[in-house]
């Protein structure tokens, strides 16, 4: 064997063995990240709401807030990679995200909620999605869906994990204790294994650091307008369908079981995002992802007309199964059809336009149910939606 060559397969087996470190590094900041971010908030409403009396309304829409601007900041995340670097933009989003936490928890006049859903949507949008994309993407090329995939698995672990767990330590220990307790552990776990791995350049750095197209003609392209618009329509019927989807359960399964439904589907995203990985291969990414539209439509439908046991659980199985799949395939399908100088820039924006719009749906889904007398219309229009959403992408291959 040649010299070269020997070289040549150490170089590789490294860059392997730190892309998995990158891999597991992701993995924890989307188990905190998450468990914080995205699952915090909803647990602070009916907190708050007890411990201060404040309005439902007054306190949704700091919520709503919270995402709304994590979706500007999403949207300059790549700026923020570039001049800083993706180990301190990291260590500081994992310290946004335990102080923001303590903000909320320790807020005793409503004004106080504006400097801590700016601090919570600081460490939000440096552990959302696109972050854990920027994260990952650069250390794969051939196995980049299965590393995707276990990286967007730790979201949904945190929000198996973290749910309860905020739901336990807020009743054992009061909200201020249980926040300084979290995000203190967020803030330990993650910023020491930040500098530790994410540090080291990607062995594609040097692709990486081409010249972007700019943010006007990349939004331009159909494949960017398609993409875009079908991910947000999901991303708004899904939210919209998770926010409610206790309420809806609990007449027919009671407060606990119904509660426990989170936790199935939950499971069931970890299951179709890690199997339509290993599946994924070289076949139509777009396809496929219209494709877990198409069962999550269904589910939906079993859902609004479901009234029994048998047709609600398969409702929750067919929905479940699609919910991870529409976090982690829309980079996949940006990066098979972006330059990679491009693909960071187009995430991001793409997720920012999702959060965006998928902040209204709780709002939205509660107005019609109210309108309605019940949840039949609701997640029949999720259905809807989901349909035209897998159309959209299955129409955008052209463009493609």
């Amino acid at each position: 064997m040649h010299h070269g060559t020997r070289v040549a397969m150490a170089i590789n087996t490294s860059a392997n063995r730190q892309g998995r470190n990158v891999v597991w590094v992701a993995f924890i900041v989307a188990v905190f990240g998450w468990g914080l971010g995205f699952y915090g908030p909803p647990v602070y409403l009916p907190a708050l709401h007890a411990k201060h009396g404040w309005s439902i309304s007054l306190i949704s829409s700091a919520i709503t807030a919270h995402y709304l601007m994590g979706a500007v900041l999403i949207a300059n995340l790549p700026t923020a990679y570039r001049r800083f670097g993706i180990a301190p933009v990291t260590m500081a989003g994992a310290v946004f995200s335990g102080v923001g936490a303590m903000a909320w928890a320790t807020a005793v006049e409503p004004w106080h909620l504006v400097p801590a859903l700016l601090l919570s949507a600081l460490g939000w949008s440096a552990t959302s999605g696109a972050a854990l994309n920027a994260l990952v993407s650069p250390w794969f090329d051939k196995d980049r869906p299965k590393a995707i995939s276990m990286a967007f698995n730790g979201a949904s672990v945190g929000g198996i994990l973290f749910t309860p767990l905020w739901t336990v330590l807020i009743a054992v220990l009061g909200m201020s204790l249980a926040a300084v307790l979290l995000g203190f552990a967020m803030m330990v776990v993650i910023v020491p294994l930040a500098y530790l791995v994410l540090r080291i350049a990607p062995p594609t750095a040097a692709q990486q650091a081409a010249k972007p197209t700019r943010r006007r003609e990349l939004m331009a392209r159909g494949t960017f307008i398609t993409i875009s618009a079908a991910f947000a329509l999901g991303l708004f019927a899904q939210i919209g369908l998770f926010a409610h989807l206790i309420v809806r359960l609990t007449p027919d399964f009671g407060p606990v079981v119904g509660a426990a439904s989170i936790s199935v589907i939950t499971f069931c995203a970890i299951l179709g995002r890690t199997v339509l990985a290993w599946l994924l291969s070289e076949h139509d990414r777009r396809l496929a992802m219209a494709a877990s539209l198409m069962m999550q439509a269904a589910g939906s439908m079993a859902l609004a007309l479901g009234d029994g046991a048998p047709l609600l659980v398969l409702g929750c199985v067919l929905f479940g199964l699609g919910v991870g799949n529409l976090t982690s395939m829309m980079p996949l399908i940006a990066q098979r059809e972006f330059r990679p100088a491009d693909v960071g820039t187009v995430v991001a924006l793409v997720t920012a336009t999702n959060q965006a719009v998928f902040a209204l749906a709780p709002g939205l889904f509660g107005w019609m149910r109210d309108l309605t007398e019940g949840y039949m219309a609701a997640f029949l229009i999720a259905g809807a939606v989901q349909i035209l959403a897998a159309a959209i992408l299955a129409m955008g291959r052209r463009f493609s």
